[in-house]
């Protein structure tokens, strides 16, 4: 079954016993473990392997717009990727640009390419890698935008890539996920399952966690290439990427059913139905120790217990969210349908801050060294952080 319109060190060790803070001091980031480099860079669609959606980096209290980069005629579904102060987004026209973090515009280079953007591109030592509607995923050098190779799917990638080892992993709506090696573009692996792939497949150890259009969440051994067991049964579609803490992965899907599954056991821990909307999950969730977080088409942002499923808290928005939160200490970012970016307390969903831009968001924020990126379905890319 397909899903409607497009308009979509490893292992964290066990649980943290942090406390939540009402207010919003992000010096104090909860529930994860620090990178190596904490906060200079967001390479990945969701942030990190795991995809959780949790900021190594803190945000000013008080936030300002910097600078906006404007796209006429343009649209951004995707997510940037930002690495030593360089933004790096493309746009559904199949522009590719690298922006200055610092300023803005005008880019430090475009590149044209021959199809548009939904995913968003991943960056690994000095090369993106970007899929696209027409099936290709290429290897983009950063510096200057040129391809250096780039792999043929069967059918659109709307799937951001991840990586394992010296191998780059998506996945398209030919029902694949995909294993290439990153520095020559040749096939490592492929392995199918029933119906398309949409999301970003999420990465543990030598585990690949992939929720398909086929109702189930494949749980991949990336050594082998194959299932590890049978997959689990979710019941309907969904194109989420799932987010890891722990034992656990987290995410909704198109029956509007929000899913916690201890993939250790490969069994669901708890499920949640939203049964005030049929209108499913198009929000990619952020989680910590304490809370997982993410957007509803119902009009709101939730909040669960990550152990139990208790609902925490509702906070009501204005149109439907389909952009994906991001945690950032003890606030939560994210924007909506109508263009409005909010900030959220992680205790109760009070609403700490917004702002109007133009446009809608499909796409979400992107978090390094004390500025958040995002970019509209208008063709804007925002900038906010502390005004000097």
């Amino acid at each position: 079954m397909s899903l409607l319109p497009r308009h979509v060190t490893l292992l964290v060790l066990g649980l943290f016993a942090a406390t939540l803070l009402a207010v919003a001091d992000d010096s104090k980031p909860v529930g994860r473990v620090a990178p190596p480099a904490p906060g200079k860079d967001w390479p990945l669609f969701r942030g990190d392997p795991l995809s959780s959606g949790v900021a190594h980096a803190a945000l000013p209290a008080k936030l300002d717009q910097l600078w906006k980069f404007e796209v006429k005629g343009g649209a951004f579904e995707s997510t940037a990727a930002i690495a030593d102060g360089i933004v790096y987004i493309g746009d559904m026209d199949g522009t590719l640009f690298a922006l200055d973090l610092a300023k803005g515009g005008p880019p430090i280079w475009s590149q044209k390419f021959e199809s548009g953007f939904i995913a968003s591109p991943a960056y690994r030592n000095g090369y993106l890698y970007l899929g696209d509607i027409d099936g290709k995923c290429c290897c983009i050098d950063a510096k200057t935008g040129k391809t250096k190779w780039s792999f043929p799917a069967d059918a659109e990638v709307d799937s951001s890539a991840n990586f394992w080892k010296d191998n780059v992993l998506f996945a398209s709506q030919d029902r694949n996920l995909y294993c290439v090696n990153a520095a020559d573009g040749k096939l490592v692996w492929k392995y199918a399952i029933e119906d398309q792939i949409r999301c970003t497949p999420t990465v543990v150890g030598d585990r690949a966690f992939v929720a398909g259009c086929d109702g189930k969440l494949h749980i991949i051994d990336l050594s082998k290439g194959e299932e590890a067991g049978n997959g689990v049964p979710i019941e309907s579609p969904t194109g989420i990427t799932p987010a890891v803490f722990g034992d656990h992965v987290f995410f909704g899907t198109e029956a509007n059913v929000f899913f916690s599954v201890n993939w250790k056991e490969a069994k669901v821990a708890w499920k949640v139905e939203d049964k005030s909307s049929s209108q499913g999950y198009r929000s990619s969730p952020a989680v910590t120790d304490g809370l997982v977080v993410v957007g509803s088409r119902n009009r709101s942002v939730q909040a669960f217990n990550p152990v139990t499923g208790k609902e925490l808290w509702t906070f009501p928005t204005k149109q439907a969210v389909e952009s994906s939160p991001v945690i950032v200490g003890n606030r939560v970012f994210i924007g909506s349908a109508d263009g409005r970016l909010y900030a959220l307390s992680t205790k109760d969903g009070a609403e700490l801050w917004q702002t109007q831009c133009s446009g809608g968001f499909t796409g979400s924020p992107a978090v390094v060294d004390g500025k958040l990126v995002i970019a509209t379905d208008r063709g804007v890319v925002y900038c906010f952080g502390a005004k000097k």
